[in-house]
């Protein structure tokens, strides 16, 4: 298979033949780009392969992975391929890297955020966790995408208490319905706009760590 998206790959240094790695896929924000996203995940490659995935539809310097008919509104079938094709290259890239199957993440920011979100709704534990910084859940996956159980999925949501593009109340949305579908999920608020603060960055990282089982 030749995947759809364009993708930067950082393998831990020390690579031992044979093991499988906890692997985490970034996905970025809405005109942005996967490098972008490694500056987030960097504290974690020497333990994790860290795959960024950049979006296929250009957007002004950056990217996108499908459009909006307004804010908080994506054209549906533009969103519905994306989710299909990014769920397809996890695949792919599982079968063609040394990635566990068992500790597959997700780091998402915005527009990436929604994204992993949804794909975990939709992949259930055929993902180890995600991290959503900064996303909603649109209102036609909860109604109409079918979902599977992710009880068992680790979910890390953060927000910034004065995110000017999707209201802090958005973030508080987000966390209640999913605490509704999952025993594992740590919700946090940050003195931020739309962005991602070293303290939001610290927390992750660690709580990644730790649910990985690495040391922290």
């Amino acid at each position: 298979m030749q995947p759809m998206y364009p993708y930067d790959i950082h393998m831990p240094l020390n690579l031992e033949p044979g093991k499988k790695y906890p692997t985490i896929f970034t996905l970025h924000g809405k005109g942005s780009n996967e490098r972008n996203m490694f500056g987030l995940a960097a504290p974690l490659s020497e333990d994790f392969i860290v795959i960024g995935i950049r979006g296929n539809l250009p957007l002004g310097a950056g990217y996108q992975y499908y459009e909006l008919k307004s804010l908080g509104n994506p054209i549906r079938e533009i969103f519905d391929d994306a989710v299909k094709q990014l769920e397809g290259f996890i695949h792919y890239a599982t079968e063609k890297y040394p990635i566990d199957p068992g500790k597959r993440y997700l780091l998402g920011f915005s527009q990436g955020a929604i994204l992993s979100m949804t794909l975990a709704l939709v992949m259930g534990e055929q993902l180890k966790g995600i991290v959503a910084l900064n996303g909603y859940i649109p209102d036609f996956v909860k109604s109409e995408y079918p979902i599977r159980s992710v009880k068992d999925v680790s979910v890390f949501i953060s927000h910034g208490e004065y995110d000017s593009v999707f209201p802090v109340r958005i973030g508080h949305e987000t966390a209640e319905y999913l605490k509704d579908h999952t025993n594992r999920l740590e919700f946090k608020l940050y003195p931020t706009d739309h962005g991602v603060s070293e303290e939001n960055q610290r927390d992750f990282v660690n709580w990644l760590k730790k649910d990985a089982g690495l040391s922290t």
